[in-house]
């Protein structure tokens, strides 16, 4: 998968991640956004990098034919799109469309209201998404806004976990060291302290690190066996537990985790760096020639580790004081996403370009821009089957994909029940998680959902998070630090309660039970 390295950094996630466009009336639309005769149309995409041109071939090409339409392609690099946003947006040139959720976040679409036009009555001319819609009723939940109109199409990609990032252990320490692998979290705490008393790199050299920062929470999936998830950041820590929707950084486990936390960060069994690296810093430090670092989170060995990830195997979830086993799981933000798709005023007959899109809701579109087309990132096999092929020597295969597809962006849906059917090389990065997924996924729980707000909540929150998510992230590492958990733990639920948090919390609940009505609608 291609991500980002998420670290303790609450304060630096914006709420406008969070947050669906609040809907302040219908949008505005084109007066010829019914035009018949229209079937040329401009639409923007943002990519990571610049992978070249090769992910419009293939299957997308092919589509615009079939529908009669032809397209022109604005796509933007990621890292130049900040700069060129305003001017798109501002200028008066807008695109017909806007695809991929990497082009513009639910506050930016809240904030330009009046460049999109609302898609429900489109939307009952697209079968394909209608059927999607009935199987699986989270997608249209999740697009729908709280004024009742849709202003954006949904995802759900295929061969994807149901857990998220985990704990990676180096296996080859234990081996040397005769040691088990830990099942309790105690016997983990046994495990940090050979890791750091007996030399298991057998370099001769103290430099050894129990426990590091890999590419994800450092703290949460450290405390994870006491009750507590790294949630996606868009779900700005809500976490369900009990089926009640909580701020998780004023729970009693993460306040027992933290507490146990700083007990092993006292014994040296964690970076002391750890929370003031760098991304280089760190990384440098996983995947040195000589293994330094027992144990760290991430999506899988390869990512974390590097060169040396064949030494790592998954931590299995660690039994914790209460007797369950915990693993990260939140499908709802990582497998799912609205604003795919958004159609602005500018666009001459939507009807049309709305039943193009259409055909991207299908098994084999969904799995063609994922790895891409067929007979270049994919094959369909005699039996129905598809096989996703093996890149070219030297090119890995998640680059190779997005190479060819648009991967993670996009209107695409594949039910669950369709991955049966698609054959992954044992190379592909995506067969190594699916793998570690079939194995763990059970201890997976119910993660807070991909809700919506209105245009006051989401005003009202935007003043409150940074604030909030500012004072969790500093007080919570200088707790691992320095320790205190006990003595300020009232003081530090006081002062988030000044910050607004009660409402906050107010504000999550009443958008989950409005999400939850338009889900079992």
């Amino acid at each position: 998968m291609f991500g980002k390295k998420k670290m303790f950094q609450l304060g630096t996630v914006m709420l406008a991640s969070a947050v669906l466009l609040a809907g302040c009336g219908t949008g505005s639309s084109s007066s010829n956004a019914d035009d018949s005769k229209n079937t040329s149309f401009r639409i923007a995409t943002v990519r990571w990098s610049d992978w070249g041109k090769a992910f419009l071939k293939g299957f997308v090409a092919k589509s615009e034919k079939q529908a009669g339409i032809k397209v022109k392609w604005d796509v933007y690099v990621n890292s130049d799109w900040g700069d060129k946003k305003s001017v798109v947006m501002s200028g008066g040139d807008l695109p017909d469309a806007f695809w991929g959720s990497i082009a513009l976040s639910d506050a930016e679409i809240a904030k330009n209201q009046d460049s999109f036009i609302p898609l429900e009555k489109y939307i009952k001319d697209m079968p394909n998404l209608q059927k999607a819609f009935k199987q699986d009723p989270k997608l249209k939940a999740m697009v729908t806004s709280p004024d009742g109109h849709i202003y954006s199409l949904p995802k759900k990609t295929p061969m994807r976990p149901l857990i998220a990032n985990q704990l990676f252990i180096n296996k080859t320490w234990l081996d040397k060291l005769g040691l088990k692998m830990p099942d309790t979290y105690d016997e983990f705490i046994q495990v940090l302290q050979a890791f750091k008393d007996k030399d298991p790199n057998g370099n001769g050299k103290k430099d050894e690190i129990p426990y590091g920062a890999g590419n994800d929470d450092s703290i949460l999936n450290f405390i994870q066996p006491f009750g507590i998830f790294s949630p996606n950041a868009a779900a700005q820590n809500m976490v369900m537990q009990d089926g009640k929707p909580v701020f998780q950084p004023t729970s009693l486990q993460y306040k027992k985790g933290l507490t146990a936390m700083a007990d092993a960060y006292k014994k040296g069994l964690i970076d002391p760096q750890i929370f003031t690296e760098d991304t280089s810093q760190a990384q440098a430090k996983v995947q040195a020639k000589t293994a330094i670092v027992g144990v760290a989170p991430g999506w899988t060995a390869d990512a974390v580790f590097g060169a040396n990830a064949d030494q790592y195997v998954a931590l299995p979830p660690l039994r914790g004081p209460d007797g369950n086993r915990y693993i990260n799981s939140d499908p709802d933000h990582l497998n799912y996403a609205r604003n795919e798709f958004l159609v602005t005023k500018n666009a001459k007959n939507v009807k049309k370009l709305m039943q193009w899109v259409d055909k991207f809701y299908t098994d084999d579109a969904s799995i063609q821009t994922y790895y891409g087309s067929f007979g270049i990132g994919t094959k369909k096999l005699s039996d129905g089957k598809i096989q996703v092929l093996t890149p070219p020597k030297g090119q890995s295969s998640d680059i190779f994909a997005w190479t060819n597809s648009f991967r993670d962006f996009g209107p695409k849906y594949s039910p669950t029940s369709f991955d049966k059917d698609v054959v992954l090389p044992k190379s592909n990065g995506d067969y190594t998680k699916l793998a570690l997924d079939k194995e763990y996924r059970k201890y997976a729980k119910p993660a807070f959902p991909n809700v919506t707000y209105t245009p006051e909540e989401l005003q009202k929150m935007s003043q409150q998070y940074t604030d909030i998510s500012t004072y969790v992230t500093q007080q919570s590492s200088k707790w691992v630090t320095k320790g205190g958990v006990d003595s300020s733990w009232d003081d530090y639920v006081s002062k988030l309660n000044q910050m607004g948090l009660k409402d906050f919390v107010k504000t999550q609940v009443t958008a989950y039970n409005r999400y939850e009505k338009q889900l079992n609608k």
